[in-house]
């Protein structure tokens, strides 16, 4: 059993039944391994939290900035980091879920050291959304507000979609950037 085991466990444990209603008994068991074996490689719920959410973290900033630090309109970029972003949530639901539904159960220390890796992954989009407001490709009253906007709609889409339903995640995310870019007004 490695600490990887545990993380991709956990977040499957805490996706099914949050994270206050797991229990790292429940972990355990569905390592497949008794409790104290489990509490030789983390202490804490707080511990497997705080780690699953730099996991996602860690590896939606790799994603985004690849797609944000190229040469490339910043609407065109945006389109293509909204397509990246539900990908990503869609291809790691468990551990995306936990960042998106769980980090409220962080205690109050360890929101304070996770606030920061947070703000780094929403600077990429006000980053783009600036970039797109300097070349007048966007007007924009409020950037933080669009940039929380932005992140409910997407987040909000790991709650109903379904691989197999009648859209694909990237259709989906098109529509998404169509209506961010072109809003409703006919």
């Amino acid at each position: 059993m490695t600490r990887d085991d545990i993380l991709d466990t956990a977040a499957q444990v805490f996706r099914k039944k949050g994270f206050h209603g797991a229990s790292m008994a429940d972990i355990a068991e569905a390592l497949g391994v008794q409790k104290p074996s489990l509490y030789h490689h983390v202490k804490s719920k707080q511990e497997i939290l705080l780690a699953l959410l730099d996991r996602a973290l860690d590896m939606l900033i790799e994603h985004i900035e690849k797609i944000s630090s190229q040469n490339i309109p910043a609407d065109q970029k945006l389109k293509q980091m909204i397509r990246g972003y539900l990908s990503a949530l869609a291809e790691n639901a468990d551990l995306t879920a936990v960042l998106l539904f769980e980090h409220r159960s962080l205690d109050k220390k360890t929101h304070t050291r996770h606030v920061p890796h947070r703000d780094k992954f929403e600077a990429l989009w006000r980053d783009v959304l600036m970039e797109g407001m300097k070349s007048k490709v966007f007007q924009i009253k409020d950037v933080n507000l669009t940039v929380r906007a932005l992140m409910g709609v997407m987040n909000w889409t790991l709650t109903w979609y379904q691989p197999n339903g009648e859209k694909s995640i990237e259709q989906i995310a098109d529509d998404y950037a169509d209506f961010m870019l072109k809003g409703m007004l006919k």
